[in-house]
């Protein structure tokens, strides 16, 4: 059975999520930071007359920050209840996973941190972790 993800790179490693979440991919655009939100939450922006909280994955998962790229974009998605905007280093691809391919997270690896991760897809010659887009926010509110 195989199973629709979007594949994004953050810090020289791929990152996907199931395409059903996936609402958009958008090039950078302004964000106006909030006061007091959580240190991953960059701020908010206007998408299609909604505002639209945006978080920075990189902070989130406790990587070093990096200046903005061409390849630079905010993936939308729907996490649990929220609409949120991601950004991330860059967007290379759709992919049709096997499920039989994904393997669930090592004990040996886990974190505190690792309850964003879902699973671990075997590909050609390289690694997908897949997130678990709802334990992304869970533990803090984001900002509406």
């Amino acid at each position: 059975m195989d199973h629709q993800i979007v594949v994004f790179d953050l810090h020289r490693e791929h990152y996907g999520v199931d395409i059903s979440a996936v609402e958009s991919i958008l090039k950078p655009q302004a964000i106006t930071s909030v006061p007091c939100a959580p240190p991953y939450v960059v701020g908010v922006t206007n998408l299609r007359g909604k505002v639209l909280p945006v978080i920075d994955l990189r902070r989130r998962f406790g990587l070093p920050a990096a200046e903005a790229s061409a390849d630079t974009r905010i993936v939308v998605v729907q996490m649990g209840a929220h609409v949120v905007g991601m950004v991330v280093d860059g967007v290379s691809e759709v992919l049709n996973l096997d499920v039989a391919s994904i393997e669930p997270p090592s004990s040996v690896t886990s974190t505190a941190d690792s309850v964003f991760i879902k699973g671990i897809a075997r590909l050609e010659g390289r690694l997908v972790i897949l997130l678990e887009l709802d334990k992304i926010v869970e533990s803090e509110p984001v900002p509406a």
